[in-house]
């Protein structure tokens, strides 16, 4: 199954989530601070991903979803950490250097810790893990490859409305050993690959942040 699949899988479980919170959580008072608020924040976002390819020189562009995580009743030494997973098919905007072919597509999740000191800024860091695949054209025969991956990244977070906010991320990711085989059945082992990219997009939150209050 195609990992553009995990962009409506993904889709779906956030808006599950979020009925969800909505349902058990009681509407805070207009007068309510956020430190006393006891919901939970769910973003979702989507945004525009240009990345290098881990095979070829150039540029791919392609989609990207977020689903956030981040709870309100954490101990406030822990403010700011919460849960990221991703989703991200790259098939579309390819350089001239890039095989008119060539795909890569991942669907990952780990950790990110988002500085919340400013109202309206949040510089974040994440740790994530994954899972690729890669299809292209070698040597005239269609060549797979799917691997687990180590992610490292971060970007900022600038809010332009109650619950809008906009995002610019950086990620880098390390593919392990990627082996092809040639016309001729040769297998060449290429070593650790990387790659690495931006996102611009945008998240709505549902709820707000512990160390926001509810006045805007």
């Amino acid at each position: 199954m195609r990992l553009k699949r995990c962009f409506w899988l993904t889709l779906a479980v956030l808006i599950a989530c979020a009925a969800y919170s909505a349902q058990v959580v009681p509407a805070a008072t207009a007068g309510q601070s956020a430190a006393t608020a006891k919901q939970p924040v769910w973003a979702l976002g989507a945004g525009l991903s240009g990345y290098h390819p881990i095979v070829q020189t150039g540029h791919l562009l392609g989609g990207t979803l977020w689903i956030d995580y981040s709870a309100s009743w954490v101990p406030s030494f822990l403010q700011g950490i919460g849960l990221e997973a991703e989703a991200r098919d790259l098939n579309y905007g390819r350089a001239s250097t890039v095989s008119p072919n060539l795909r890569e597509d991942t669907a990952e999740g780990g950790v990110i810790y988002s500085w919340p000191h400013y109202r309206k800024l949040h510089p974040y860091g994440k740790l994530l893990m994954g899972y690729g695949n890669v299809d292209q054209m070698v040597y005239g025969a269609r060549h797979h490859d799917s691997r687990t991956l180590a992610i490292w990244g971060g970007g900022l977070d600038y809010k332009i409305s109650r619950s809008i906010w906009v995002r610019a991320d950086y990620e880098a990711q390390k593919w392990p050993d990627m082996d092809y085989r040639t016309i001729d059945h040769v297998v060449t082992v290429i070593g650790p690959r990387y790659s690495d990219g931006f996102t611009i997009g945008a998240l709505y939150h549902f709820g707000i942040p512990r160390t926001e209050p509810y006045v805007y």
